[in-house]
């Protein structure tokens, strides 16, 4: 039977959050002190670190963690890494799928460091399109390969739960560069790998 690791806060920074949850809920009317809430601040101040914990890591350090040179020039493809991050905006998630691919160019990375590093910036405020090109970057910059494509598609609380309200739109943001921005056909053949088009 697996167990989820026990998370580790600041105890201080989450008593810091606990004492401003607490006056946000009295601001909307609610009584901090009744029996349901009493322990409320602190569960979204826990809850809030968690969510942002991506400001205490660094991608580029992920990757080199499992980082080897290897002789392989062809198409990488990591699809489907699922991904939660907070808009900025509003405070509200938005959440969804993360395709990523590079094409090595003497240097290859494990496979799950390219899942970290989506985790590592999505848990962080963000807006989708600087998402997108921060896990371009950081691949990018660490590895240098012959290029990295990255897309997005994801759904926002903010659009579905206020302001519009629709239900059943969805966001997609791409980035690319080397190879995938210079030659159409190796776009392409991503494209086609994870099923998606971009108009």
């Amino acid at each position: 039977m697996a167990y989820l690791k026990e998370e580790r806060f600041d105890e201080t920074v989450s008593e810091q959050l606990a004492r401003h949850y607490r006056e946000i809920l009295r601001l909307i009317g609610e009584d901090p002190s009744r029996e349901g809430l009493l322990k409320t601040p602190m569960r979204v101040a826990r809850s809030m670190q968690f969510l942002t914990k991506g400001y205490q890591e660094d991608g580029s350090e992920i990757l080199r963690s499992a980082m080897f040179r290897e002789e392989y020039h062809q198409m990488v493809v990591v699809k489907d890494i699922e991904l939660y991050s907070m808009c900025e905006h509003h405070l509200l998630p938005f959440y969804g799928k993360a395709h990523v691919a590079y094409i090595p160019d003497g240097y290859i990375t494990g496979l799950s460091k390219i899942a970290r590093v989506v985790e590592t910036y999505a848990r962080r405020l963000q807006v989708q399109e600087r998402l997108t090109v921060q896990i371009r970057d950081c691949i990018q910059d660490t590895l240098h390969p012959l290029g990295v494509a990255v897309v997005i598609e994801a759904a926002h609380m903010c659009m579905q739960v206020r302001g519009v309200q629709k239900q059943n739109s969805v966001t997609t943001t791409s980035a690319f560069t080397g190879s995938f921005l210079k030659d159409i056909r190796t776009r392409n053949e991503f494209m086609n790998i994870i099923g998606a088009k971009l108009h």
